[in-house]
């Protein structure tokens, strides 16, 4: 009788757990955050940084802050040729992402050193370097020195309290940035240019606080009413996870077959820049309203949130059936955020054999999993795809120093198993 008890528990646990696959949970590497607490989304002021050129000892050196993505809040020149800059958040409480970016030039070649301090938190990104604010790589490391190093491999507790740079500058200009600069101008030209492709349209959906545009991507080759939701760049500096999605989108878009077949059978809605206002102001984490837009998938208090909100409204009641949704973002290392199979049941079930097959092709950076089981409140976009549109949908994390050729291949494989799967699951 005791056997058959325990027979009959291990069925339903099994039966519970909805064949989930074992994936789900991993020891090594980075564990991911803790649940987002709710917050409130109604608009809070923020702290608008002064734009311009500081012109420094003597006027000989200058550093700037007066262009799209910038964030310097102050500078002081110590001695001889050492500065040290001061970079505060937009506003408070806000999560580690002391975002920053300025332009520097001198009027003679010469070397000088640049400490980075900020408010009330540790630094974060390490400094990328470019001489066209385009493409940047990252500073040499016997450049960079770390100021009271944390401990650990990551989060909070693994970063510096401050970093200083030495940087040889003269009359052209050098950019110094946290992660690479991907404006609203640069990345409406990236959609435009695929907006050119016949099968691809876009169009503005909504506007922001400051009332830039909203621009969305729809990929429509065979007019299916079947249909993915792929957004990005909630929070500004997730630099990252854009570069992702753009690879993501970039496949989808290509020239192979598996892409060709793909298109005829499924539209995808692209939205690359939540939040541009964010991105433009040089903000570490959030919109004009002062909220972080993953914390008002519940209340839609902001324009940006509520633009989605409304969009896929329009598009259910035109008939059109969500069959994935994916919000790219970045961290510390690379992370997927699901929701579980004991809350989704089957149909979420193909997420995690994305997961799978993402990890099976390229097993030489195997990537966590941290599923949630709360569906209430929705808060954050993955838990509102799926309550309000029964999306099987995901939080795709990359890593702030995950390389960028790995981060590349990581969105094309991510595309390519995703048309798979859902060929496979709507033939």
């Amino acid at each position: 009788m005791n056997y058959l008890k325990f027979l009959i528990l291990l069925i339903f646990i099994v039966s519970c757990k909805n064949s989930a696959p074992v994936t789900q949970t991993a020891t090594k590497g980075y564990q991911g955050q803790g649940k987002s607490p709710v917050v409130p989304t109604n608009s809070k002021p923020i702290q608008k940084q002064w734009k311009g050129t500081w012109a420094l000892n003597d006027s000989t050196v200058f550093i700037d802050n007066n262009f799209d993505g910038a964030r310097l809040n102050g500078i002081v020149h110590d001695a001889n040729d050492h500065y040290t800059l001061w970079i505060t958040a937009e506003n408070t409480p806000i999560n580690v992402s002391p975002w920053y970016a300025f332009k520097v030039w001198s009027k003679t070649k010469k070397d000088i050193s640049i400490r980075f301090t900020y408010q009330d938190i540790r630094s974060r990104y390490y400094p990328k370097i470019s001489t066209d604010g385009l493409n940047f790589k990252p500073i040499d490391s016997i450049f960079y020195e770390e100021i009271n190093p944390g401990k650990g491999d990551f989060g909070i507790n693994a970063a510096p309290e401050q970093i200083e740079i030495k940087l040889a500058v003269g009359p052209d200009t050098t950019w110094v940035s946290a992660q690479e600069l991907y404006t609203s101008k640069r990345v409406k030209q990236w959609v435009d240019s695929l907006a050119k492709l016949t099968y691809n349209t876009s169009k503005i959906i909504g506007y922001s606080t400051e009332k830039r545009p909203l621009q969305l991507l729809e990929t429509n080759e065979g007019n299916s009413k079947k249909a993915l939701m792929i957004i990005s760049r909630q929070h500004p500096p997730e630099v990252t996870g854009f570069l992702a999605m753009k690879s993501f989108t970039e496949t989808i878009n290509g020239p192979s077959e598996l892409a060709k077949k793909f298109r005829q059978k499924f539209t995808v809605f692209s939205i690359p820049l939540m939040n541009p206002d964010g991105v433009d102001n040089g903000h570490w984490r959030h919109n004009m309203g002062g909220i972080d837009l993953n914390r008002d998938w519940q209340n839609f208090n902001q324009p940006e949130t509520r633009t989605v909100k409304n969009f896929l409204e329009q598009k259910s009641q035109e008939g059109y059936e969500f069959v994935f949704g994916a919000d790219f973002h970045s961290t510390w290392d690379d992370i997927y955020y699901p929701l579980d199979t004991t809350v989704t049941g089957e149909k979420g079930k193909i997420v995690f054999d994305w997961i799978q097959n993402i990890s099976n092709r390229l097993p030489q950076k195997q990537t966590n999993i941290k599923p949630s089981t709360s569906l209430d409140p929705t808060m954050v976009s993955r838990t509102y795809f799926y309550v309000k549109h029964k999306m099987p949908a995901i939080v795709f994390e990359l890593g702030d120093n995950t390389p960028r050729p790995f981060l590349k291949e990581k969105g094309k494989v991510a595309a390519e198993e995703l048309m798979l799967l859902l060929l496979a699951k709507y033939p």
